[in-house]
């Protein structure tokens, strides 16, 4: 084993001299390198990194704990698949701190730790755990059950969530578990019903490092399938006996099931069949639905990591008092507010878990004459729902009531329920039995239920998910039951269900030969609403989940495309040249006659501008840019891009970028990947994704080559620009990009618009960043209450005022720039920030008077005309001219 390094991480405010005391005492240990951070509650926490050789491979592993010799519980803390130790160092301080011993460790195959990736092999990763557990069992700080049995438990996301699961199925001496979105059947997550998940299985091994990554079986075990289409029983075989259902009856300890609503890698029932296991078993479980997952969204970090430390503080340090939560608790969202986007998050829970099927309620669908559509050939092209990494804003959208999902005509049979006479909320799987037959081998089919609004305009995939089914030729023509996607949402009163059987789907492999299918309802659509949930009362509004990432924006215009369009305006040839045109463009707030969210706007946008849209909260500028970008359709008026009226799916649309706060990336893959990824899941060509132009404006320079989880804030948001200006669309929109971004970096996202303007397209921009839009754009919209108040270059809009720019040859100095405010008729003088100018507030004197009196005291002038701050003009703009 080699000698550990030593690192000490002192929470914060600690007293300086007891830092300089650690500093003295670390080098004269000759402990290697350390950090010093403070605080005068917690107590300090010391880090140790080995390797430590087990199982034939060298493990990387950290050591966290506060010192002392008390003996304490242990922990264990696994990362995600692609991850290594280092994604879980915070949580593994904050449990150290709580007075937990805590290792970390790289899984095989990733960060230091060497070995081949058998995917939570018995022999392999999860005789390494065992391993660890043994070094725990001989340390003099953690707590003892019995010799060589140390009181553990373990936690850890996805990947390392499975293996807490599959640690205590064949290692006893666990205690107590907390997996995260995670699966209990790998053969069944990605073959579910012995359908092919393509995508994410692609994504798990490029993840991986590439199949030479992986054991061999393994790697020939994904070709094989990948090639074929169609997962064989040795396949399934292989990825069962490494899952945790392998293990099912000997998992028997507390455990508290973390499971995601917007993921279509691991979805809910995953969760569902661990839980139903384990209680088997006599343990005590608690399920809790969060509203993000592996599509992304909102993984809600410090509300779950703070419920594991008080489940093991009751299952580790036997404290009776630690409140552990419910049995069931399920995150939901709504009320979206249609201006400003803000949304309500807010949890509902039970005494008991209801599982998927509580409370059924049966829905009568319509049309039940049997309907006939085709699986085309090669199955292209395909449905969509889910897109691995982009999914989570989809599902955002999905939950905040904007439908977004695609359905080819032909390709599904469809049957819609009357319109509901009172609110149904769904938790949980809703079921059908449908006669399916095929006129050749197996039928293939995907199941979703959409959300329709009252006037059938929006449809609303709830988080984005489908569930795909096999059905054998033995099962054809007569009834079987099919279990649709789990999920939690609300549908209202006056909204219609639809169930549609689709022939194909992006995510999964269908039959590439052409086939008929004809599907027939064998009875009504039973809903469950798990009635013993409560909704606990609304929070605060959460304005991070306010409108939808930056790729689901850029998904809509690019998926919607290809959807059936009601009859559009001709083109206008007149306006063929110009970005864009508005003209009396309303919008009421919904559920009101006589509110307006935009009323009468009106402003034409030109090649190579920069245009800054600007207004108070409320202004209507984010209605405006969602009508603009087809995703919402206005009450009435007019948008032209390019001369093409806009709605949703105009094929105009391919020319417009955007990105809307908040990009969803998979955050192991490289900046590149994740962009050629989105780009392919868009069905276009590659060649046209003018990837390296995008980049080359953007900026990213080498970090492109390295894992996203690793960029600052900044460079996620110019990779999430990157994503779209993929393409190089004529019109780039972009809603608030400097949000969050550090003076620096501001300035590196006004550079990266100005270029990508410079080449003749057209950005059009939101921001409440007065200062940096006046230093960006080169003109203005300014709106407020709905209404246009201003447009216009910036300097038409800040020329007016008593303040003059000068602008000079040299530097001004310090004793001229006194000369200039001592002039009769000055009121003030200050050097701008470059030196070379100044700005004088004329009080009495005219500006011809200022240029005498200058060149009379020789300034090299070059220029002088008015000047007002932006932030001036606009509270005058808004105010209606009293400011």
């Amino acid at each position: 084993m080699e000698k550990p390094t030593s690192r000490w991480r002192l929470l914060p405010r600690t007293r300086g001299r007891w830092a300089a005391v650690v500093a003295v005492l670390a080098v004269l240990a000759g402990a290697g390198t350390w950090t010093a951070v403070a605080d005068d509650s917690e107590p300090s926490v010391h880090r140790e990194d080995r390797m430590m050789r087990m199982n034939g491979v060298s493990v990387d592993t950290s050591y966290f704990t506060t010192g002392g010799s008390e003996r304490r519980p242990a922990v264990l803390i696994g990362h995600g698949f692609g991850g290594s130790k280092n994604d879980v160092r915070a949580q593994a301080e904050k449990l150290a701190a709580d007075g937990y011993a805590v290792m970390t460790w790289s899984a095989r195959g990733f960060g230091k730790t060497s070995g081949e990736i058998t995917l939570n092999a018995p022999d392999g990763e999860v005789k390494d755990v065992s391993g660890l557990i043994d070094w725990l069992a001989g340390r003099p700080e953690v707590e003892l059950d019995a010799k060589g049995d140390p009181r553990v438990g373990v936690t850890g996301a996805s990947y390392g969530g499975a293996v807490s699961l599959l640690a205590a199925g064949y290692d006893k001496r666990v205690d107590a578990i907390a997996p995260m979105i995670s699966y209990w059947n790998l053969a069944d997550a990605l073959f579910p019903d012995g359908v092919f998940k393509k995508l994410w299985a692609g994504i798990f091994v490029t993840t991986g490092g590439g199949c030479q990554k992986f054991e061999k079986q393994l790697c020939d075990m994904y070709e094989r399938v990948a090639v074929s289409g169609t997962p064989d029983a040795a396949a399934r075989e292989l990825l069962t006996e490494r899952s945790p259902v392998a293990v099912a009856d000997r998992i028997d300890v507390p455990s508290l099931i973390v499971q995601g609503q917007s993921d279509s890698l691991f979805p809910l029932g995953q969760a569902d069949a661990m839980a139903e296991a384990i209680s088997k078993n006599g343990a005590p479980v608690s399920v809790d639905w969060i509203s993000g997952g592996h599509d992304g969204g909102d993984n809600e970090g410090d509300r779950v990591e703070s419920r594991i430390g008080a489940w093991f503080d009751r299952y580790l340090k036997d404290d009776k008092g630690a409140d552990t939560g419910p049995a069931f608790r399920v995150t939901r969202t709504g009320g979206i507010d249609s201006t400003d986007g803000a949304a309500l998050k807010r949890g509902a829970d039970g005494d008991t878990y209801p599982g998927l099927v509580s409370g059924g309620e049966q829905i009568t669908l319509g049309d039940r004459r049997t309907q006939t559509f085709r699986n085309p050939a090669g199955a292209n092209p395909p449905s969509v729902s889910a897109l691995p990494g982009i999914g989570g804003g989809l599902s955002q959208l999905s939950s905040l009531g904007v439908g977004l999902s695609l359905d080819f005509p032909g390709q599904y049979a469809r049957f819609d329920s009357a319109p509901l006479d009172k609110s149904l909320r769904v938790t949980g799987s809703p079921t059908v039995r449908v006669s399916v037959k095929a006129d050749r081998g197996d039928a293939v089919l995907f199941g979703k239920v959409y959300d329709v609004s009252p006037d059938g305009k929006q449809q609303v995939l709830p988080n984005q998910l489908v569930a795909p089914y096999r059905i054998a030729p033995g099962e054809q023509g007569k009834p079987v039951e099919l279990t649709l996607p789990a999920i939690d949402h609300e549908v209202d009163s006056g909204h219609r269900l639809r169930l549609v059987l689709s022939a194909t789907d992006l995510g999964y492999a269908s039959p590439a030969e052409p086939a008929t299918y004809t599907v027939s309802l064998d009875g009504p659509l039973t809903v469950p609403t798990a009635p013993a949930v409560r909704t606990a009362a609304a929070t605060l509004p959460w304005w991070t989940w306010g409108l939808p990432a930056a790729a689901v924006a850029i998904a809509a215009v690019l998926l919607l495309t290809a959807r059936r369009r009601t009859a559009t305006p001709a083109p206008d040839p007149a306006l063929e040249g110009v970005p864009l045109r508005i003209t009396d463009l309303s919008k009421k707030y919904a559920k009101s006659s006589d509110r307006y969210a935009v009323r009468d706007l009106g402003f034409q946008v030109e090649k190579g501008q920069v245009l800054g849209l600007l207004g108070p909260n409320g202004a209507g500028k984010t209605t405006t840019l969602r009508m603009l970008m087809g995703l919402i359709t206005p009450d009435a008026g007019e948008i032209r891009v390019f001369g093409h009226a806009i709605r949703p799916g105009a094929p105009v649309l391919s020319r417009v970028g955007s990105f809307v706060e908040g990009a969803g990336f998979l955050p192991h893959l490289s900046g590149r990947a994740n962009l050629e990824l989105y780009w392919q899941a868009t069905g276009r060509p590659a060649e046209d994704s003018r990837i390296d132009d995008a980049l080359e404006i953007a900026g990213l320079g080498d970090a492109l080559a390295r894992a996203v989880r690793t960029y600052s804030q900044g460079m996620r948001q110019r990779l999430a620009i990157a994503q779209a200006m993929l393409g190089m669309p004529d019109l780039l929109i972009l809603d608030e990009p400097t949000n969050g971004l550090d003076p620096p970096q501001i300035r590196e996202m006004r550079d990266v618009m100005i270029r990508y303007a410079a080449g003749g397209r057209t950005v059009i921009v939101s921001s409440h960043l007065l200062s940096e839009v006046e230093q960006s754009c080169t003109h203005l919209v300014v709106m407020d209450r709905g209404r246009l108040v201003q447009a216009g270059p910036v300097a038409e809009i800040t020329g007016s005022g008593d303040m003059l720019l000068v602008t000079t040859a040299d530097e001004v100095t310090e004793p001229l720039v006194d000369k200039v405010a001592a002039l009769p008729g000055i009121g003030s003088a200050v050097r701008v920030d470059d030196g070379h100018g100044l700005l004088v507030r004329l009080d009495g004197a005219t500006a011809d008077r200022l240029v005498a009196d200058l060149v009379r005291l020789d300034v090299p002038v070059t220029g002088v005309g008015p000047h007002r701050r932006l932030e001036d003009a606009f509270l005058t703009l808004i105010s209606g001219g009293s400011a």
